[in-house]
């Protein structure tokens, strides 16, 4: 079964022969046979997502993962007109929404690309049946699920911190690559902090 993906305004699709980037990140993760990386290069396909527009938003209501070969996503909700950002990623992440992740309901969460970005789309009934057909793919299943529970463990950790500028520090030193690249208004709602203190507290680090 090939999926189609339905371009939005923003981005344009394309397949290929071969979706090597996302083979290899599976392989990394446990070996594929040669069937289970045919069938991952023939139902998948690279979408082109312009700078701030969207690759899903609560009215979609098809289940697509993302793997990203170049580019930065956040995802965010929207709360009495305020975007609150959940998450960020870079290159080598799979991203999608998770909150409604083999739930037959809508989700609230946007997805958007914050530069142009390049991914692999990959949907939910693809993976189920190649979760079917293939042994291996359980596997790399359950340890991206892991990682996607160890990512999940750390922001609500970072979360927890009880001052912006342990919350600031905290995210220095696991996310160093994001800093100087996601905007700091993105950084300070994942933050959960104003910008006025995040854009406060690098100046005294700066001084210091």
């Amino acid at each position: 079964m090939k999926t189609k993906s339905k371009a939005k305004k923003g981005q344009s699709t394309k397949k290929t022969a071969k979706n090597n980037e996302i083979v290899s990140f599976f392989q990394q993760i446990h070996p594929l046979s040669i069937p289970a990386q045919q069938y991952l290069t023939e139902n998948s396909g690279y979408i082109d997502v312009k700078k701030g527009k969207y690759l899903r938003s609560p009215i979609d209501n098809v289940e697509t993962l993302y793997f990203i070969v170049r580019g930065l996503v956040r995802g965010f909700i929207r709360i009495e007109g305020q975007d609150i950002t959940t998450w960020l990623n870079d290159e080598q992440n799979i991203v999608g929404s998770v909150r409604n992740l083999g739930l037959d309901i809508e989700t609230e969460e946007y997805i958007q690309a914050l530069e142009d970005t390049q991914l692999i789309a990959f949907s939910r009934a693809s993976l189920d049946e190649m979760y079917e057909r293939f042994h291996e793919a359980n596997v790399i299943g359950r340890k991206i699920l892991e990682l996607y529970y160890r990512d999940a463990d750390e922001r609500a950790f970072l979360c927890r911190l009880p001052s912006a500028e342990k919350r600031l520090n905290r995210f220095t030193l696991t996310r160093p690559k994001l800093l100087g690249r996601v905007p700091l208004k993105y950084i300070a709602s994942y933050l959960n902090m104003k910008l006025e203190t995040l854009s406060r507290i690098r100046g005294k680090s700066a001084k210091s």
